[in-house]
Formats: structure tokens, sequence, C-alpha cells
């Protein structure tokens, strides 16, 4: 089972992000739930959502507490909540930021992390680009198909498309491609360079 969880704002489209990533894996033909825990119902307070992907059915139904994958929406949140807690050491890290790790202060935790299981993606400004929102959260899941291979791509159009019909759902489109060029770019990158 592969569990991942969202942190991100109020208005960030955090929920939905769980729910596009469980349609995707269904689109795949696996099993997928998708759920959030809100703490205070407004624009801007912290929010979780979380999405367990499996090839058989899944009975748990708790928040989860060990992600195999972090995806985090708003890089303050590291400033006043402890987002990092219980990612396993073999875990996936995925924050929305145009700066790197040692910018925000992560560099230590990326250390713990097998290289190339985490990377920074400036998904708000690819939301403002093509959306013209900052609502992160389609181009955040098109970074994490780059960085991990529990979904593909297409099958994230293909959810995103289902929850925005029309014009909306090709701009989000746009976003989730140019995340994830992005840092399949930057993976591919970092598989060039001698180690350290």
């Amino acid at each position: 089972m592969i569990q991942v969880r969202i942190h991100g704002r109020g208005g960030q489209g955090v929920v939905t992000a769980a729910e596009m990533l469980s349609v995707a894996a269904f689109l795949e033909g696996r099993h997928a739930q998708a759920f959030p825990s809100f703490g205070s119902e407004r624009t801007g307070a912290p929010v979780v959502a979380f999405c367990r992907i499996d090839d058989k059915e899944i009975r748990l139904r708790e928040p989860i507490q060990n992600p195999d994958i972090l995806i985090v929406q708003d890089a303050t949140l590291f400033k006043s909540l402890d987002v990092l807690e219980g990612l396993s050491k073999d875990g996936y890290l995925l924050v929305n930021t145009a700066r790197g790790f040692r910018d925000i202060h992560l560099d230590r935790v990326v250390a713990r992390i097998p290289p190339g299981h985490a990377q920074t993606v400036p998904a708000t400004e690819l939301a403002l680009a093509h959306i013209r929102r900052p609502a992160p959260n389609t181009a955040l899941l098109g970074a994490f198909t780059a960085l991990t291979d529990v979904v593909t791509l297409d099958s994230v159009i293909a959810a995103i498309h289902r929850t925005f019909p029309g014009k909306v759902g090709e701009a989000n489109e746009q976003a989730a491609r140019e995340a994830h060029a992005l840092v399949a770019t930057h993976i591919a990158a970092q598989k060039e360079q001698p180690d350290a």
C-alpha cells in the first residue's frame, strides 16, 4: 500500500489534489481512497488530506501517520507544524517552492532520505502562469508523477479533466505538464552528476 499525505492551506486545493490522485489510481485499475482532515475550515488555515493506493481493497480509515510520500503545498507550514512527522526513511518529499531545500532549511532532512526522493517545484508560479490562480495542486500532481511511479501523468491529466472540464481543465493540464517536465529534467540532471 502507498500512503500519501498532502499538507497545505485552505484554498490551495489540498483536498481536491488527494481526490484527483485517487481518481488517477482508479483509472489505472487500482483501489484508492482520499479524505481530508480539517482544523478550522477557512482560507489560509492548515489543511491535511490523505490518499491511499493499493492493488487490493483498502480497509484502513484512519489518518496517515507514516506517509510514504509527502506533498507540501505551502512551504511556510514548516515553520509552524511538524509537517515531516512520520515520513518513512525511504520516503519521497515534494515541496511547492521556487527555492532550494537549503534555502528553506530542509537540507538535513533531505540528506536522510534516498537521493532523488526529494524535489522542489515552483507550483504556485506555474499555477499563476497557466490557471491565473495560486492553486498549486495540479502542478504538484504533475510533479508527483515525475518523482514517483505511483500513477502516470496521463492518468493524472484524465483525473484533472474529470474535475475541471473545459478551458479550466486545459489550463490545469498545462500546469501539470510543465511541473512534470521540470521535475523530470531535474531528476535526469541529478543522475548525470557524479556522487559527491
